[in-house]
């Protein structure tokens, strides 16, 4: 049975972490991290037979603005539809229908994201950054 909750009781911090650690965007990441970003973000668990094969959350202040991070689908479950899924209950989400701006990174899922409206920045030149990517490398 498939099944996507925001309910963080159910949310299978050991899961999360196991595939957060390998990923891209967060290779390292340690365990306490993940559990204190599920704790303040907004979070979507994808569940196949009660495993949690899914995840994605939402940074925000539940009014304005979002920032849609850490979103994956394990592997052996990818091309059923579960991340069109999973982004249709972000995108739907009753504390989110005030954003005026989301904004996400991505690296090679750009297709998924404009299904639901997500476009490549039209004023690059407005935004900046300050990055650490290679914190979670350095605290193994």
């Amino acid at each position: 049975m498939f099944e996507i909750s925001t309910d963080k009781s159910i949310m299978d911090v050991s899961a999360v972490h196991a595939f957060l650690t390998r990923s891209y965007w967060s290779e390292g990441i340690p365990i306490e991290i993940v559990r204190r970003l599920i704790e303040n973000s907004l979070c979507w668990g994808v569940f196949y037979d009660k495993k949690q094969i899914g995840f994605a959350r939402a940074i925000t202040d539940r009014t304005t603005f979002a920032y849609i991070a850490d979103v994956y689908i394990l592997e052996e479950f990818r091309g059923r539809g579960y991340s069109k899924l999973l982004m249709k209950e972000i995108m739907t989400h009753p504390e989110l229908q005030t954003i005026r701006g989301f904004l996400l990174k991505t690296k090679d899922a750009h297709g998924l994201y404009k299904q639901f409206g997500f476009t490549e920045v039209a004023q690059p030149e407005k935004l900046m950054e300050f990055g650490r990517p290679d914190l979670y490398k350095k605290t193994k």
